[in-house]
């Protein structure tokens, strides 16, 4: 069977609707496991969650996820939203840890921690103002080139 090299993109358009995360989450895999980089599934699904969590929590209309590869081993997830208000780390501000959290591991806030999660597993991340009105937050994941043959040998 024949498939697409990169670079690809797939685009989906998601109404402000609770099931997004994971209609956006299985259309992410399935599109993983057609190309065959399913290594970076689990991160990558972990991400665009989070990114369009985020979307559906802080902005009120629909929004739109767009999965990229660049190349082989490099590939972009990105949301775009109606809320120009760029969150941290997006922002180049740490996000706020609210103080009866504990941090990542402890207390009881059900908030706050879905994009410090982008900040520990993304290999990269970004975000633009988009002219009408909204913006884009985007991350990378990226997987190991294999090594050559003999390239271990001494």
């Amino acid at each position: 069977m024949a498939t697409v090299s990169p670079p690809w993109a797939y685009t989906l358009q998601l109404p402000r609707d609770p099931r997004a995360p994971g209609v956006a989450r299985s259309t992410l895999r399935h599109v993983l496991d057609a190309h065959r980089i399913k290594e970076l599934a689990d991160t990558a699904e972990l991400l665009a969650s989070e990114l369009v969590t985020n979307a559906y929590q802080h902005s009120d209309g629909p929004y739109t996820l767009r999965i990229r590869a660049f190349g082989p081993y490099r590939l972009r997830v990105g949301v775009w939203d109606g809320n120009p208000e760029i969150p941290p780390p997006f922002n180049g501000a740490a996000p706020p840890v609210p103080a009866e959290s504990g941090g990542l591991t402890g207390g009881l806030s059900e908030s706050g921690r879905g994009l410090q999660l982008v900040r520990l597993c993304a290999d990269d991340w970004g975000a633009y103002r988009l002219g009408g009105g909204g913006k884009l937050l985007w991350v990378e994941c990226v997987r190991q080139e294999p090594e050559p043959p003999g390239a271990g040998a001494a």
